[in-house]
C-alpha cells in the first residue's frame, strides 16, 4: 500500500505540465509546435531560453516535491529512499502520460534531473557528488555532439550505474532486497527514457537529429 501511495503522490505532482503552462502564457500550445513535445527541449527551440529555464526548474521542483511529501508521510521508514523512488516514478509517469493531455506529455529528463537532487542526501557529503557527475554527464555529450538527446540519455544511464553502487555502497541504510528493488525500478525508467527518444535514436542514426543551437531542419 505504501508504494502505490507513494507512486500515487508522484503522478498528481507529475500532472503539473510545466512546458505547456509556460506555452499558454506565450499563447502557444507546445504539443501542436516543434517536436509537439511537452518538455524543457521543445519549449527552449519553440519559445526561447526563459521557456526552456522555467519549464526545466518548473519539471525539477515537482519531482523534488513528490519526494519532499513522501518523505514527510513516512519520515522514519526503514525504506524511505526506495518509498522516495515510488514517488519519483510517480512523476515520472505523470509528466510521461498526464491523462488530461491524451497521455502526451515530455520524455522525463527534467524529472530525473529532480530525482538525482532528491537521491543527493542520502549519504552526505559522499552523496552530493551525484549532481555535478550526472550534470557532467550531459554536458560533455551535448558539447562534443550538440545533441540534447545524447548528453540526455549519456545523463539517465549514468544516473542508474551511480545509484546502483550507491546502493552497494551502503548509503541508503537498507537491506539487499529493498536495494534490489529501487535499481530495478531505476532501470525501468532508464528503459522508459530510451524508448521515448526512439524517434530522437532514429533521427540519430541517419544523421537528420537536429542540433543544440541549430536552426530545425526542414521536412
Amino acid at each position: 500500500m505504501e508504494r502505490l501511495i507513494c507512486l500515487a503522490v508522484g503522478y498528481v505532482c507529475g500532472l503539473l505540465q510545466t512546458g505547456y503552462l509556460v506555452g499558454k502564457m506565450n499563447h502557444i500550445d507546445i504539443r501542436k509546435k516543434g517536436s509537439g513535445n511537452a518538455g524543457t527541449t521543445n519549449a527552449l527551440r519553440v519559445i526561447g531560453w526563459k521557456a526552456g529555464i522555467m519549464t526545466f526548474f518548473g519539471d525539477v521542483f515537482k519531482c523534488v516535491a513528490a519526494v519532499v511529501i513522501v518523505c514527510l508521510l513516512y519520515r522514519g521508514s526503514g525504506c524511505l529512499p526506495l518509498l522516495a523512488m515510488y514517488a519519483g516514478a510517480g512523476v515520472t509517469l505523470g509528466h510521461n502520460f498526464p491523462f488530461y493531455m491524451g497521455f502526451k506529455g515530455g520524455k522525463g529528463i527534467a524529472v530525473m534531473a529532480g530525482l538525482v537532487a532528491a537521491n543527493s542526501f542520502w549519504s552526505l557529503p559522499e552523496s552530493l557528488l551525484l549532481i555535478p557527475v550526472t550534470l557532467a554527464c550531459f554536458l560533455i555529450p551535448v558539447v562534443i555532439t550538440r545533441y540534447i538527446s545524447v548528453g540526455s540519455l549519456a545523463a539517465y544511464t549514468v544516473f542508474l550505474i551511480e545509484m546502483i553502487l550507491a546502493g552497494q555502497l551502503g548509503w541508503f541504510d537498507m537491506e539487499a532486497a529493498r536495494i534490489c528493488e529501487l535499481d530495478i525500478i531505476l532501470f525501468a525508467l532508464t528503459a522508459l527514457a530510451w524508448w521515448r527518444h526512439r524517434e530522437n535514436i532514429k533521427r540519430l542514426t541517419a544523421g537528420t537529429e537536429n542540433k543544440f543551437g541549430a536552426k530545425k531542419k526542414e521536412k
